[in-house]
């Protein structure tokens, strides 16, 4: 149903879409695409919610703060999993973020279509849409995660044919097949790149008795991460503490060290792949030997993964152009269109 004064606000208000995610949160502006990619990240005085540098302690400038605050600061990450963990915090990093994307205060409040996994409960949902309006929306909506990641990639998902999307993100691993705008099957698996970290963190652990931080785990992924044997192996040196003699130390760690790490958790992610594919109907399963599976998300980029998949699956695989914008893309074509694509759309209202 038409209505004027939510069309006549809508003309004036900065609309956002935001990929909430669990390692990062990118916000997308109506018409001007991202604006904001930052870590979803929030330094605090321990013990309490107030947030340091006078609530500015968001993003890029809590990230410094992650794993080594002193007794009396806290750097935490509101959110588990795909899903708020921390409400409080949560709003408090939402309204920052959503300040910094209008460009500080505005008359008209935003409405705001926010991705949230696959399969989340309604009182998960309930939860992100509160956090938003007491965050400063006007009007939230909600997609889940696949669906707007496969819009982003660009892949033709209103079409009557299956189209298989695989978005591995920081907490979350979201496999799914796609016809008609729905997703028909799919599997939200608690298995992404921060379990790639501590796969990684537990392993020199174990193998070199070195403690390293989250964020020395994960700048050793992205730089000798890999799925499958490389023609040249990586090698990289490392800096910890020493789990034996509690002295900092150095350590030489090898591409085929870090290939040994990842390979439980990518072995979930292929298994919960194989799960979907052997749950999807036999003439969408079909479309799926022409359409192939699309793989986007941060985990994407691990070296060898598309051929990993390529391999178990016999179907072909490829990354999606800019994997880790497109759920945020997505959100963005949504904002776009938002009467067309009301229908995949969950509100506030809807929710009872």
């Amino acid at each position: 149903m038409f209505k004027p004064i939510e069309w006549l606000l809508g003309r004036f208000s900065v609309d956002l879409g935001i990929d909430l995610g669990t390692a990062n949160t990118l916000v997308c502006v109506r018409d001007k695409g991202i604006v904001l990619d930052e870590p979803s990240v929030v330094a605090v005085r321990k013990g309490t919610n107030e947030v340091l540098l006078d609530g500015m302690a968001v993003g890029d400038a809590a990230l410094e703060y992650l794993g080594r605050t002193p007794p009396g600061f806290q750097a935490i990450r509101p959110m588990k999993s795909g899903v708020i963990a921390d409400f409080e915090i949560t709003e408090k990093m939402l309204r920052y973020f959503i300040a910094k994307a209008c460009g500080g205060k505005r008359m008209i409040k935003p409405r705001v279509v926010i991705a949230v996994p696959w399969g989340i409960t309604m009182v998960e949902k309930r939860a992100v849409i509160g956090s938003a309006e007491r965050a400063g929306a006007r009007r939230v909506f909600l997609v889940d995660e696949p669906t707007a990641a496969a819009i982003g990639a660009g892949l033709a998902v209103h079409e009557p044919r299956g189209t298989m999307v695989v978005d591995i993100g920081g907490g979350t691993s979201e496999v799914a097949v796609i016809s008609l705008a729905n997703v028909v099957t799919a599997e939200c698996l608690r298995v992404a790149g921060d379990d790639f970290n501590d796969a990684i963190a537990s392993y020199i652990r174990s193998k070199f008795n070195l403690l390293v931080g989250e964020i020395t785990a994960e700048r050793l992924k992205i730089a000798a991460g890999s799925c499958m044997a490389m023609e040249e192996e990586i090698e990289v040196e490392i800096r910890g503490r020493d789990s034996l003699t509690g002295l900092p130390r150095r350590a030489i760690i090898t591409s085929v060290d870090v290939r040994e790490a990842l390979l439980e958790p990518v072995r979930k992610v292929i298994g919960a792949i194989k799960s979907v594919l052997e749950r999807t109907p036999p003439e969408l399963a079909s479309d799926l030997v022409d359409t192939g599976i699309t793989i986007c998300g941060g985990g994407s980029l691990l070296r060898g993964l598309p051929e990993l998949i390529a391999r178990e699956t016999e179907l072909d695989t490829r990354v999606a152009d800019r994997p880790l914008e497109c759920v945020a893309r997505g959100t963005g074509i949504f904002l776009e269109n938002l009467e067309l694509y009301a229908q995949f759309l969950e509100g506030g209202e809807d929710l009872g």
